[in-house]
């Protein structure tokens, strides 16, 4: 089973190092954190060595927050960019919601 897996990281470095350059972390965050994660969440850019994730609520932004060092571990594994940090953005409250109430 070992070697499944051993086989499939690097079928997915491989993938991401066709990447243009700067957009295999992009790619990565979902592989880090799940599906779950991902679906709540959206990559925005990665600059400077820093990847910047919308998260829903400051509660998303915390536990994130605490996660950061295993989902910079796992991209770093992945990537050929060194991903130096994680900063999580809490998303914009909708105001047009607010307003029609």
């Amino acid at each position: 089973m070992e070697r499944a897996s051993d086989a499939m990281q690097k079928i997915v470095r491989d993938a991401l190092s066709r990447t243009p350059p700067g957009h295999a972390p992009l790619l990565a965050w979902s592989l880090a954190c799940g599906s779950a994660v991902a679906e709540r969440t959206r990559v925005l850019d990665f600059v400077g060595g820093v990847l910047r994730v919308e998260v829903p609520d400051f509660g998303w932004r915390t536990e994130l927050q605490a996660l950061a060092p295993q989902y910079l571990a796992i991209i770093n594994r992945y990537t050929g960019s060194r991903v130096k940090g994680i900063r999580f953005v809490v998303r914009p409250a909708d105001t047009s919601r607010v307003l029609q109430q």
